[in-house]
């Protein structure tokens, strides 16, 4: 049948031109996997378990379908008898992919603590078969040449890539806060195609009369090839170019970062690159963003809209029955070749150190039956592994889009790394619908790891005694004791001599030779009594000097120690009067009372001047002594001496009078003792009359000197 041998020719073609989905299954996860980190996500490789990692040649296969089971047993028995044996499952829409990825030559290494590149050449193959009537293939499906049939196909889509690839990734650290690492990569690659076909038809219908064995066809078909024949054919390296990139992030949370830093003899903190630092791990990508433009290569259309007999087709390969047996509508250039674009997630735990479980999600971006498009197969897997530099085995479980559950396992040892993600499903299953295989050598170099021996936090080849824990102070070691008294010498004040830890290992002191410790003297350096916890209590008053206000003169312990002369309540110290009994209010001095007042300018009126002068008369001088004995009963009150005159004479003159007379008395005062800030002299002249000016008793009384209390 012509639309069987079209359907087995682009079968044909898939098997020869392989992909990128479902590559190395279980070794993606490892974090030794070095530079094969890029191939799901550019920034694994930023801060990587390896400062140098050289791949030598890796390759990974995958096929997976929905429509036929192998039998392992039937394939190892006879492999060209393995499609006969086969269980299939036929479907309006089966589907299928095919896959190949072969890493070359590649390197990855960090150029600083915080950044990485690496430099890869790939070579992928990618075919794509979607929404085949699996009727059509179904290996006793009615096409027998005596059995009328009809089939209506539908949307059929298919495509095969194989292109070359080479780029270079660039890596780094974005932050790293404690706890909360991130990092990011871009790869950028130069893609160059060795190739192309596809395939693409939509409402083909097919009705086949067994009498007369005509076979009526309608629709149209679009074929299109780059010098890629139905039976593999020659690949030509020069059918186009383009370019790619892959783009991506990952997050660590580290709760335990502190644990990873060690201290240098120096002191200063070095990072541990050798381990992983992580308890979770989350990573995203986009891959595969671009497409490779064709330059050569035709599509051509074709018209299905006819009724030829069977054995027209027979000894016709794919192209053979399209141009012999339908008329070509229209042949334009190939279109171009869109890469097979997916986004990644990733999630990975730690567990402790070696062991870890990982969930990682592959997700289509492309359209299904776009032309020319190849998509990865949606596939979830979760990975249990074992993990070290030296040795890591995985056993992934994956839900793969048409294949449906897989199991594999997988393994690294040194530069060797081998496994499947399905290996172990076809072992135990009875059939599968999947199978793939890896297997590749590289030449990893591993980032040192830092050695802490006694757990220290020192690096033992900086740490004097790695045996033993130490600080860095004393080069890892443990302080010692000299003088065996429990307190270290670091915080010994007496290495040499044994004291109690509380006096920082001194044996304790007593300062002023009292006969009491200076921990239990309360006066450590003054010489006291053992009833006073060694303070003096020089008054004997019962009160010890540093409590006592008047340490020197015995007095009541409610006074203070101080003692009250003129027993008013107030003590000496703060009494301005202390032996003139006087009240608190008026800070211990008497009062000056209306009597008091009067007396004083009652004498004060008595002091008699040079007619016209302000000179006092040899007669008053007595006068004044009486006067200072009264200021003298009254040490802190403050006086105003006030000088007036009768109104003979001018205004003018009578104030100048009075005020020199008034200044007159306060500075004899002055002179015999009474200071100068308790007296104020003041003039007020005619002003203030006490009598009439107008006959001479009025006039004697008003020529007077007063001195008052200022309240």
């Amino acid at each position: 049948m012509y639309l069987k041998r079209i359907l087995l020719g682009i079968m044909l073609i898939g098997i020869t031109n392989i992909s990128n989905s479902q590559s190395y299954t279980g070794f993606l996860s490892d974090n030794y996997n070095g530079v094969h980190g890029i191939i799901t996500n550019p920034a694994n490789i930023a801060d990587s378990r390896l400062k140098l990692d050289i791949n030598l040649i890796g390759i990974s296969a995958f096929f997976g379908n929905d429509y036929i089971g192998f039998k392992l047993k039937d394939a190892l028995a006879d492999y060209s008898d393995v499609f006969d044996e086969a269980d299939t499952t036929p479907s309006p829409n089966n589907s299928l992919a095919w896959n190949i990825d072969v890493l070359g030559p590649s390197v990855m290494f960090g150029i600083n603590e915080k950044s990485s590149v690496a430099f890869f050449t790939r070579g992928r193959g990618f075919f794509n078969l979607n929404d085949v009537d699996g009727s059509l293939i179904e290996k006793e499906g009615g096409f027998e040449e005596s059995q009328d049939f009809l089939i209506n196909e539908g949307l059929i889509s298919g495509s095969a890539n194989v292109w070359a690839e080479i780029g270079v990734t660039y890596a780094r650290v974005l932050l790293n806060n404690n706890q909360h690492f991130i990092k990011g990569g871009v790869s950028l690659k130069y893609l160059q195609s060795a190739g192309h076909a596809y395939i693409y038809a939509d409402g083909v219908e097919v009705n086949y009369n067994a009498g007369n064995r005509l076979v009526e066809t309608s629709g149209e078909l679009i074929f299109a090839n780059s010098s890629i024949s139905d039976d593999g054919g020659n690949f030509d390296i020069n059918n186009g170019s383009g370019f790619g990139a892959d783009l991506g992030l990952v997050y660590e949370w580290r709760p335990e970062y502190e644990s990873y830093t060690k201290l240098d003899a120096n002191g200063s903190s070095i990072i541990n690159k050798g381990k992983n630092k992580y308890k979770l791990k989350f990573g995203v990508s986009v891959t595969d963003i671009g497409q490779i433009k064709n330059s050569s290569g035709r599509e051509s259309t074709y018209d299905l809209n006819k009724i030829q007999d069977i054995d027209g087709f027979d000894g016709k390969d794919l192209e053979e029955s399209l141009e012999q047996g339908f008329d070509l509508i229209s042949q334009t250039p190939s279109v171009n070749s869109s890469l097979p674009t997916a986004l990644h997630t990733n999630m990975d735990w730690n567990l402790n150190s070696k062991f870890y479980v990982n969930l990682n999600t592959d997700i289509p971006l492309t359209t299904r039956n776009k032309i020319n498009t190849n998509r990865v197969l949606s596939e979830i897997s979760v990975t249990p592994r074992y993990e070290s530099a030296l040795f890591s085995l995985y056993s992934p479980l994956s839900v793969v889009q048409y294949a449906g559950f897989q199991w594999g396992a997988g393994l690294r040892f040194g530069p060797v790394y081998l496994g499947s993600g399905s290996i172990m499903s076809v072992l135990i299953g009875d059939t599968s619908k999947s199978f793939d295989l890896y297997a590749g050598v590289k030449l990893p170099f591993y980032q040192n790891k830092l050695r802490d021996k006694d757990n220290d936090g020192i690096e033992d080849k900086s740490d004097a005694c790695p045996e033993t824990p130490g600080p860095i102070e004393n080069n890892g070691c443990p302080w010692e004791d000299t003088d065996g008294d429990g307190t270290l010498d670091k915080d010994d004040d007496c290495p040499q001599v044994a004291g109690p830890k509380e006096n920082k290992g001194c044996p304790w002191k007593d300062s002023d030779n009292d006969g009491i410790f200076d921990k239990d003297d309360d006066c450590p350096n003054i010489y006291g009594l053992e009833q006073y916890n060694g303070c003096p209590d020089t008054d004997g008053d019962g009160l010890i000097d540093k409590n006592d206000r008047c340490p020197n003169n015995a007095g009541k312990i409610e006074n203070k120690g101080c003692p009250d002369t003129d027993k008013d309540t107030l003590v000496d110290i703060d009494d301005q009067c202390p032996n003139t009994f006087g009240p608190v209010e008026n800070n211990g001095c008497p009062e000056v009372t209306k009597a008091v007042q009067k007396q004083l300018n009652e004498y004060a009126k008595t002091i008699l001047f040079d007619t016209g002068k302000a000179t006092i008369k040899p007669e008053s001088v007595s006068t004044m002594v009486d006067i200072i004995q009264i200021l003298n009963e009254y040490p802190h009150a403050k006086f105003t001496v006030e000088g007036h005159t009768d109104s003979v004479g001018s205004a003018s003159s009578n104030q100048k009078l009075s005020e020199a007379r008034a200044n007159a008395v306060r500075d004899f005062l002055i002179n015999e003792g009474i200071l100068s800030s308790r007296l104020t002299a003041v003039g007020f002249g005619e002003d203030k009359p006490i009598a009439s000016n107008t006959n001479r008793i009025g006039r004697k009384q008003n020529r007077r000197v007063e001195i008052n209390l200022i309240k």
